[in-house]
């Protein structure tokens, strides 16, 4: 595993190489903006509160890979990454969201990865505890109620024999437990008790709790008795089943809580995508204000603010927004100028070419062609891309991409599907393997790419 921390910008944008092709540019932005939130943990404590994080505004049609370099970088980085879209906050009142919401979604995601990384740290110790549930289910411990009823009452003492049963049954779980590890009864059926929250309340009418920075079950948690369900289940299955609830009894949800808080604040990064959409010159009325009311609300978060949430108050002053849009008939100086001061770093995404969707098909780590070839593969069919296949795929995306909407990347998808839709429905029954040259491409699109009307439904 990479020590994202250790990386310098260069072996950033390295790593994103694997993934993304091209957009160099805006590859070195985000690998700058990331870098200097590193270095600014390094620095004194006067220092760390000047620095705040330079935001980015990336300019570029769809699908050119601005979701997903920002996405990508949040993966190498480990740190909580959400992408929000910002015409979703353009109906407050009716069905839209609140713009705190996006932070409040951040810290949730911030929290749900803390407490992943600590459950596999007390993995070992939870493995431990689902075995003496699961002896404890086969060999109940608790043999003494099968003695006599009362049997103190009446004064009757106990037998040695009672103490003799208790070294039994150590030895009989010790046995269970070795056949239990080597999963040899892991097709016996047990009955276990599973404890569950108590039923969800809802309310009608009321705005979101969660907008409201409230947590209705921890208010509750105490006055809500925990149901137990006895289940019967396969101890395959119960062991599926016992694991993250005895991995969630080890973990400490204060210290995951104050960590996640910390996290989010310090490394988290929102996407907002769409900024061209709320964009609009100054009419004085019609649909341009509500779009500027958008922009003012977003204002405060990204410049820095204190957000409340349920897991305590957030400060969003270090938290690196990454805003993007297409800016095909809006320009970012349609933006309020105090919005566009708060995003600084401005990078141009370039259209995607045929050139770029040949090595899109091909060098990603990730590429679509290796995950077509890996599914079929499942199956015993193996897929075989020719170069000239691969140069036909790529020319016909491109193609469409011209004259359709150029949705750029995401052609490939569409174009591939419809190539190999035949193949994947017939497999496993078709040959063992299947190549793909340009042949074959023109055969199963020639109908639809001849035909400009079907070409727009379809591809």
């Amino acid at each position: 595993m990479v020590d994202f921390d250790k990386l310098t910008p260069r072996e950033i944008v390295e790593e994103l190489n694997k993934y993304i092709i091209g957009q160099n540019e805006a590859k070195k932005a985000v690998a700058v903006a990331v870098r200097n939130r590193i270095r600014r943990q390094k620095l004194p404590e006067n220092w760390k509160k000047e620095i705040t994080p330079k935001n980015i505004l990336m300019i570029g049609p769809t699908g050119v890979g601005k979701t997903e370099i920002a996405r990508r970088l949040a993966q190498l980085s480990g740190s909580p990454f959400l992408k929000v879209e910002a015409t979703r906050f353009t109906e407050v009142g009716y069905v839209g969201k609140n713009v705190d919401s996006m932070i409040r979604e951040l810290v949730e995601i911030a929290v749900n990865m803390v407490k992943q990384r600590k459950m596999k740290e007390v993995e070992e110790k939870a493995k431990l505890n689902v075995e003496n549930r699961i002896l404890e289910a086969l060999v109940p411990s608790k043999r003494r109620a099968q003695q006599i009823p009362f049997a103190n009452i009446f004064g009757i003492q106990e037998k040695p024999q009672e103490y003799e049963d208790s070294r039994q049954i150590t030895e009989k779980r010790e046995e269970l437990r070795r056949k239990l590890r080597a999963g040899e009864l892991d097709n016996e059926e047990i009955e276990i008790e599973i404890e569950s929250s108590g039923s969800p309340i809802g309310f009608i009418g009321l705005p979101e709790m969660e907008d409201m920075g409230m947590d209705l079950s921890n208010m509750l948690g105490n006055l809500l008795p925990k149901q137990r369900k006895r289940r019967r289940m396969k101890i395959s299955e119960a062991k599926k089943v016992l694991l993250p609830i005895e991995e969630e009894k080890l973990v400490d949800m204060d210290e995951v809580t104050q960590e996640a808080l910390s996290l989010a604040q310090n490394r988290g990064i929102i996407f907002i995508d769409e900024m061209d959409k709320i964009t609009g010159k100054n009419s004085g009325s019609g649909p341009d204000v509500s779009r500027q009311g958008v922009q003012r609300d977003l204002l405060p978060i990204v410049e820095g603010t204190t957000i409340t949430t349920k897991y305590g108050p957030v400060k969003t002053d270090f938290i690196l927004f990454i805003a993007a849009g297409a800016f095909h008939v809006a320009k970012p100086t349609d933006l309020i100028p105090e919005l566009q001061g708060r995003f600084p770093i401005r990078v141009e995404l370039e259209p995607l070419d045929k050139s770029d969707f040949v090595r899109i098909l091909t060098e990603p780590e990730n590429a679509l062609t290796k995950q077509y070839q890996a599914l079929l593969y499942t199956e015993g069919v193996q897929l075989e891309f020719t170069e000239d296949g691969i140069e036909e795929i790529a020319q016909i995306a491109y193609n469409l991409n011209q004259k359709l909407e150029n949705i750029g990347a995401r052609r490939l998808y569409t174009v591939l599907e419809k190539v190999l839709e035949e193949v994947m429905f017939k497999a496993p029954e078709v040959e063992d393997k299947v190549i793909v040259n340009s042949q074959f491409v023109r055969n199963r699109l020639k109908g639809i790419i001849e035909d400009e009307d079907l070409s727009s439904y379809i591809l």
